[in-house]
Protein backbone atom coordinates (compact mmCIF):
# COMPACT_ATOMS: atom_id res chain seq x y z
CA UNK A 1 0.00 0.00 0.00
CA UNK A 2 1.24 3.61 -0.84
CA UNK A 3 1.72 6.53 1.75
CA UNK A 4 2.22 9.93 -0.20
CA UNK A 5 3.08 12.57 2.34
CA UNK A 6 3.18 16.17 0.93
CA UNK A 7 5.42 18.59 2.71
CA UNK A 8 7.71 21.42 2.59
CA UNK A 9 11.49 21.30 3.95
CA UNK A 10 10.88 24.90 5.69
CA UNK A 11 7.13 23.56 7.51
CA UNK A 12 7.86 23.01 11.27
CA UNK A 13 4.54 21.56 11.07
CA UNK A 14 5.58 18.79 8.57
CA UNK A 15 8.64 18.40 10.39
CA UNK A 16 6.33 17.40 13.28
CA UNK A 17 3.85 15.59 11.55
CA UNK A 18 6.44 13.46 9.84
CA UNK A 19 7.54 12.05 13.16
CA UNK A 20 4.05 11.43 14.51
CA UNK A 21 3.54 9.66 11.13
CA UNK A 22 6.81 7.61 11.33
CA UNK A 23 5.68 6.41 15.02
CA UNK A 24 2.17 5.41 13.98
CA UNK A 25 4.09 3.69 10.72
CA UNK A 26 6.53 1.63 13.59
CA UNK A 27 3.47 0.44 15.15
CA UNK A 28 1.31 -0.70 12.27
CA UNK A 29 1.67 -4.55 11.95
CA UNK A 30 1.70 -4.12 7.78
CA UNK A 31 4.35 -1.61 8.14
CA UNK A 32 6.82 -3.88 6.03
CA UNK A 33 4.06 -3.97 3.12
CA UNK A 34 3.67 0.29 2.78
CA UNK A 35 5.72 2.46 0.60
CA UNK A 36 5.95 6.35 1.44
CA UNK A 37 6.37 8.77 -1.53
CA UNK A 38 7.36 12.44 -0.20
CA UNK A 39 5.68 14.58 -2.81
CA UNK A 40 6.90 18.22 -3.12
CA UNK A 41 4.96 21.24 -1.68
CA UNK A 42 6.38 24.93 -1.36
CA UNK A 43 4.80 27.05 1.78
CA UNK A 44 5.71 30.35 -0.67
CA UNK A 45 6.60 29.37 -4.12
CA UNK A 46 6.79 33.43 -4.92
CA UNK A 47 9.74 33.69 -2.39
CA UNK A 48 12.46 35.00 -4.19
CA UNK A 49 14.63 36.33 -1.15
CA UNK A 50 15.69 34.91 2.51
CA UNK A 51 15.00 36.02 5.86
CA UNK A 52 14.95 34.84 9.43
CA UNK A 53 12.01 32.75 10.54
CA UNK A 54 11.98 35.40 13.21
CA UNK A 55 11.44 38.29 10.72
CA UNK A 56 9.13 36.46 8.59
CA UNK A 57 7.12 35.25 11.75
CA UNK A 58 7.00 38.92 13.20
CA UNK A 59 5.83 40.31 9.65
CA UNK A 60 2.86 37.78 9.75
CA UNK A 61 2.32 37.69 13.03
CA UNK A 62 3.79 40.58 14.83
CA UNK A 63 4.03 40.53 18.84
CA UNK A 64 2.54 37.31 19.12
CA UNK A 65 5.48 35.83 16.76
CA UNK A 66 8.14 34.71 19.59
CA UNK A 67 5.89 32.74 21.55
CA UNK A 68 4.07 31.08 18.99
CA UNK A 69 7.27 29.36 17.74
CA UNK A 70 8.72 28.64 20.83
CA UNK A 71 5.02 26.56 21.29
CA UNK A 72 5.49 25.31 18.31
CA UNK A 73 9.53 24.35 19.27
CA UNK A 74 7.78 22.30 22.19
CA UNK A 75 6.15 20.20 20.35
CA UNK A 76 8.58 19.22 18.30
CA UNK A 77 11.09 18.64 21.49
CA UNK A 78 8.05 16.19 22.69
CA UNK A 79 8.15 14.63 19.78
CA UNK A 80 12.42 13.79 20.44
CA UNK A 81 12.91 16.54 17.94
CA UNK A 82 15.98 18.97 17.84
CA UNK A 83 14.68 22.61 17.00
CA UNK A 84 16.72 25.65 16.24
CA UNK A 85 14.80 29.13 16.55
CA UNK A 86 17.31 31.17 14.39
CA UNK A 87 16.60 29.23 10.73
CA UNK A 88 16.38 30.83 7.37
CA UNK A 89 13.09 30.61 5.25
CA UNK A 90 13.39 30.90 1.57
CA UNK A 91 12.17 29.34 -2.19
CA UNK A 92 12.27 25.97 -1.56
CA UNK A 93 11.94 24.82 -5.33
CA UNK A 94 15.84 23.75 -5.54
CA UNK A 95 15.34 21.66 -2.40
CA UNK A 96 12.41 19.64 -3.56
CA UNK A 97 14.33 19.18 -7.09
CA UNK A 98 17.30 17.63 -4.86
CA UNK A 99 15.09 15.46 -3.75
CA UNK A 100 13.52 14.37 -7.01
CA UNK A 101 17.11 13.43 -7.84
CA UNK A 102 17.52 11.19 -4.25
CA UNK A 103 14.48 9.69 -5.10
CA UNK A 104 15.41 8.48 -8.54
CA UNK A 105 19.20 6.99 -6.72
CA UNK A 106 17.34 5.63 -3.95
CA UNK A 107 17.58 7.22 -1.23
CA UNK A 108 15.56 9.79 -1.05
CA UNK A 109 14.11 9.01 2.66
CA UNK A 110 17.87 9.61 3.43
CA UNK A 111 18.15 12.95 2.31
CA UNK A 112 14.42 14.12 3.33
CA UNK A 113 15.70 13.30 7.06
CA UNK A 114 19.13 15.29 6.47
CA UNK A 115 17.29 18.52 4.86
CA UNK A 116 15.06 18.71 7.95
CA UNK A 117 17.62 17.99 10.54
CA UNK A 118 19.69 20.60 8.59
CA UNK A 119 17.48 22.86 8.75
CA UNK A 120 15.43 22.64 12.04
CA UNK A 121 18.07 20.71 14.18
CA UNK A 122 20.90 22.72 12.92
CA UNK A 123 19.68 25.83 11.13
CA UNK A 124 21.89 25.49 8.27
CA UNK A 125 21.02 27.22 5.33
CA UNK A 126 19.11 25.25 2.34
CA UNK A 127 19.11 28.64 -0.08
CA UNK A 128 23.44 28.32 -1.28
CA UNK A 129 24.37 25.81 -3.58
CA UNK A 130 27.32 25.53 -1.06
CA UNK A 131 25.45 24.81 1.73
CA UNK A 132 23.14 22.92 0.12
CA UNK A 133 25.55 20.77 -1.72
CA UNK A 134 27.18 20.00 1.02
CA UNK A 135 23.78 18.63 3.37
CA UNK A 136 23.17 16.11 0.32
CA UNK A 137 26.30 15.09 -0.37
CA UNK A 138 26.60 14.34 3.18
CA UNK A 139 23.14 12.48 3.26
CA UNK A 140 24.89 10.31 0.38
CA UNK A 141 24.17 12.05 -3.23
CA UNK A 142 27.32 12.23 -5.60
CA UNK A 143 28.41 16.20 -5.67
CA UNK A 144 28.34 16.11 -9.24
CA UNK A 145 24.79 15.05 -9.52
CA UNK A 146 24.13 17.71 -7.02
CA UNK A 147 25.82 20.51 -9.00
CA UNK A 148 24.42 19.43 -12.19
CA UNK A 149 20.74 19.58 -11.11
CA UNK A 150 21.49 23.12 -8.95
CA UNK A 151 23.48 24.12 -12.17
CA UNK A 152 20.00 23.53 -14.49
CA UNK A 153 16.71 25.07 -13.19
CA UNK A 154 14.72 22.86 -15.66
CA UNK A 155 16.04 19.73 -14.19
CA UNK A 156 13.23 17.77 -11.85
CA UNK A 157 11.49 20.80 -12.32
CA UNK A 158 8.78 18.70 -14.22
CA UNK A 159 8.86 16.33 -11.42
CA UNK A 160 8.21 19.24 -8.75
CA UNK A 161 5.15 20.59 -10.66
CA UNK A 162 3.45 16.92 -10.98
CA UNK A 163 3.54 16.67 -7.20
CA UNK A 164 2.09 20.11 -6.76
CA UNK A 165 -0.61 19.83 -9.72
CA UNK A 166 -1.84 16.95 -8.20
CA UNK A 167 -2.05 18.23 -4.47
CA UNK A 168 -4.45 21.23 -6.26
CA UNK A 169 -5.83 18.39 -7.94
CA UNK A 170 -7.06 16.77 -4.78
CA UNK A 171 -7.76 20.00 -3.31
CA UNK A 172 -4.17 19.93 -0.90
CA UNK A 173 -3.96 23.94 0.64
CA UNK A 174 -1.99 23.34 3.45
CA UNK A 175 0.75 20.50 4.84
CA UNK A 176 1.67 18.27 6.32
CA UNK A 177 -0.96 16.25 3.98
CA UNK A 178 -1.12 12.20 3.88
CA UNK A 179 -3.23 10.38 1.53
CA UNK A 180 -3.24 6.54 2.94
CA UNK A 181 -3.89 4.34 -0.13
CA UNK A 182 -5.70 6.82 -2.31
CA UNK A 183 -8.88 6.25 0.42
CA UNK A 184 -8.06 8.13 3.37
CA UNK A 185 -6.54 11.59 3.42
CA UNK A 186 -5.17 12.95 6.84
CA UNK A 187 -4.82 17.28 7.02
CA UNK A 188 -2.17 18.44 9.88
CA UNK A 189 0.07 16.79 12.19
CA UNK A 190 -2.18 14.61 13.80
CA UNK A 191 -1.35 12.95 17.04
CA UNK A 192 0.28 9.70 16.26
CA UNK A 193 -3.12 7.72 16.99
CA UNK A 194 -4.86 9.34 14.32
CA UNK A 195 -2.28 8.45 11.70
CA UNK A 196 -2.23 4.82 13.33
CA UNK A 197 -6.23 4.52 12.37
CA UNK A 198 -5.85 6.22 9.33
CA UNK A 199 -3.59 2.68 8.12
CA UNK A 200 -5.75 0.56 9.54
CA UNK A 201 -8.94 1.82 7.97
CA UNK A 202 -6.93 2.23 4.73
CA UNK A 203 -5.63 -1.14 4.71
CA UNK A 204 -8.91 -3.13 5.88
CA UNK A 205 -10.93 -0.31 3.07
Amino acid sequence: MQVEFWADVICPWCYIGKARFEKALAGFEHRAEITVVHRAFELDPTSTGVESVQDMLATKFGPRAAEMEESVAQLARDEGLEYRLDREVGNTFDVHRLLHLAGEKGIGHEVLDAVLRANFAQARSLFTPESLTEIATEAGLDAADVKTVLEDPAAYADEVRADEQRARDIGVSGVPFVVVGERVAVSGAQPVELFGRALTQAWEG
